[in-house]
């Protein structure tokens, strides 16, 4: 007897980021438990029946959760791979780096592998307190970004017309006319996603070298909540948590949520306060929230007090550095419970490090209201609109991007940067924790630290020109004389700081909103910035343009869900899609950044 062997279609994509062999499928159901039971999309599913039965998305709809790429590992056999990565070579072919992710502040431990010099993939590299080995797929995926073809190399300079190219040695040279000229008015804008050695080379060179002392920081980073530091997986044990969450966690650190989805299938209780929270919030009122639940006759406060095992959560501004979340923490005397804690997540990856990395390069040194040079030092810093503005008032402006992108309509001179994968260095995640990153593959560009520390020798400042120099340099002032051979694959948690009560800034109303009746929240989406932007395959990741609007507010204007709309605030309008939410408060709209950029705070939406 003979059995007509089984064909099935090859390579099917189930998004431009993965591809399903269902014939080498053995239906071991991985893959869907995944979806289901961690990340609880439930967009990968088994179809049919019996023998028939098969991996597919629901209803044929291309996988879009932001956790699909760990499906690829999960899978023992290969049906499952990553279109980037297919075929492209043997596995022991490759060069491993151990590091970390670089592009939220949760930091994700990588293994990222390279052939001939190129990055191939990233890998989860499980660290059990602060990832379980999971990895969003901005993480993952993004990657390719470093050989887009719109990528600085050589360094340009503004010329009659446009950016020209110049050679190192001409640009240095005009780097360092620039710094003499500017001495004691020169502006640092560091974007928070420097390394802390890389952010201490910058603020030596112009806090010694240029003596000037104005620095603009991604967000107030403060140690305030040391006393109460407890690991990501914290959550997982927890029994209450509560959230108080102006941005979405899923788009600041989201493998915080999965550890949020995790804690409420054990049981927890989670209450997030906010726009769209459980308890309803007005946009900027989070601080008011956290001072109520501090007070002995608040119900939540009451319970909180009477639980073990409690962790405090804050996504959002305005939050003092943290200082807010302390207060609230020793009030409740978390401090006295373990298990229990605060958790402050910043908007950068390194907000903290870069804030420690300047304090320590120099003294404070007389300041001039002037500013004779502006150095914005990464993407992120170039895109902000606080930045932009000094870049106008500024008499030259030098920007070191991995992209042209802003600075190249306003820049003087564009040096090119390196990203956190081809970095050596350090970083401090949202725990406090000090983690390392390894370069995995030698850079394209001229190291920051290698030319910085020629330019600080050519201003008379001594400048170690390595990572492993400089991280030795500086932890002797600011980071308790940690060595780097202790900062081990898996870094450890610091131990908790000794318990002090804080004294928060007084909690103010918001300011009235003008231009419009709807207050505008924009938060900046996780599949956003430039590394997604010159990755052709995580486009379709991209935050939706759409504008979410409360029942309320959608009925009085006569808005249905689906309809486009117009939002409108000073004479700047853009069109968007409507998404009716009822867990936001009325009064309020949100939108990803990305397509509300020129809207003001107060804004009006109604049909076209």
């Amino acid at each position: 007897m003979t059995f007509r062997k089984r064909s099935l279609e090859k390579l099917i994509p189930i998004s431009p980021t993965i591809a399903l062999d269902r014939e080498r499928c053995i239906l071991c159901y991985r893959c869907t438990r995944f979806s289901q039971e961690v990340a609880e999309d439930e967009e990968l599913v088994a179809v049919n029946r019996g023998a028939l039965s098969m991996i597919a998305t629901f209803e044929g709809e291309p996988y879009r959760g932001p956790f699909s790429g760990n499906v690829v590992e999960l899978c023992p056999v290969g049906a499952l791979t990553s279109t980037q990565y297919r075929f492209r070579a043997r596995p022991w072919e490759y060069e491993q780096a151990a590091s970390v992710c670089g592009l939220c502040p949760v930091g994700c431990n990588v293994t990222v592998q390279s052939r001939e010099g190129k990055i191939q993939r990233v890998l989860s590299r499980n660290h059990p307190e602060i990832d379980r080995g999971w990895l969003c797929d901005k993480g993952r995926f993004s990657y390719s970004y470093l050989y887009s073809e719109e990528r600085i190399l050589v360094p340009r300079r503004r010329g009659a017309r446009e950016l020209e190219e110049l050679g190192w040695e001409e640009a240095l040279n005009e780097l360092e006319g620039m710094i003499e000229r500017a001495r004691g008015e020169v502006v640092l804008a560091l974007s928070g996603t420097e390394t802390i050695e890389l952010a201490y080379s910058l603020a030596k060179v112009v806090r010694q070298g240029a003596a000037s002392d104005r620095v603009v920081l991604p967000e107030q980073a403060l140690d305030v909540l040391d006393p109460f530091r407890v690991s990501v997986s914290a959550l997982a044990a927890a029994e209450e948590i509560v959230i108080f969450e102006e941005c979405p966690v899923l788009e600041r650190a989201p493998i915080v949520e999965l550890w949020l989805k995790q804690a409420r299938r054990a049981g927890a209780c989670i209450t997030r306060i906010g726009p769209s929270g459980d308890i309803q919030r007005a946009p900027g009122e989070a601080a008011i929230a956290c001072r109520e639940l501090a007070e002995t006759d608040s119900e939540l406060g009451r319970r909180l007090r009477g639980t073990e095992r409690v962790v405090l959560l804050w996504s959002g501004g305005g939050g003092a550095g943290g200082a807010h979340l302390a207060a609230l923490a020793h009030a409740l005397g978390l401090h006295e419970k373990e298990g229990s804690g605060a958790l402050h997540l910043p908007s950068t990856p390194n907000a903290r490090g870069v804030a420690e990395a300047w304090a320590a390069a120099g003294e404070e040194n007389r300041q001039s209201g002037q500013i004779g040079l502006l150095i914005v030092s990464g993407d992120e810093a170039a895109s902000d609109l606080q930045v932009r503005q000094l870049a106008e008032r500024a008499r030259v402006t030098v920007a070191l991007t991995l992209f042209a992108g802003d600075s190249g309509e306003w820049a003087d001179l564009v040096l090119p940067a390196t990203s956190y994968l081809e970095r050596e260095g350090t970083m401090r995640n949202l725990e406090g924790r000090l983690q390392r990153l390894r370069g995995a593959t030698g850079t394209t560009v001229h190291p920051e630290l290698v030319w910085l520390a020629e330019l600080a020798g050519r201003l008379g400042v001594t400048l170690p020109d390595t990572a492993a120099a400089v991280f030795a340099e500086l932890s002797a002032k600011a980071l308790d004389g940690v060595s780097l051979s202790s900062l081990a694959e898996q870094a450890p948690l610091p131990p908790r700081a000794e318990a002090k009560a804080v004294q928060a800034p007084v909690a103010e109303a918001p300011p009235t909103v003008r231009g419009g009746p709807l207050e505008l929240l924009r938060y900046r989406a996780l599949f956003s910035g430039p590394e997604v932007e010159h990755v052709p395959e995580l486009s379709f990741q991209g935050p939706a343009t759409e504008v979410e609007i409360s029942p309320e507010d959608a009925d009085r204007r006569g808005i249905a869900a689906g309809t486009e709309v117009v939002v409108r605030s000073n004479g700047t309008s853009v069109r968007l899609r409507a998404r009716i939410n009822a867990a936001l408060i009325p009064g309020a709209v949100r939108v990803a950044a990305t397509h509300c950029s020129e809207l003001a705070r107060g804004v009006e939406v109604s049909r076209p």
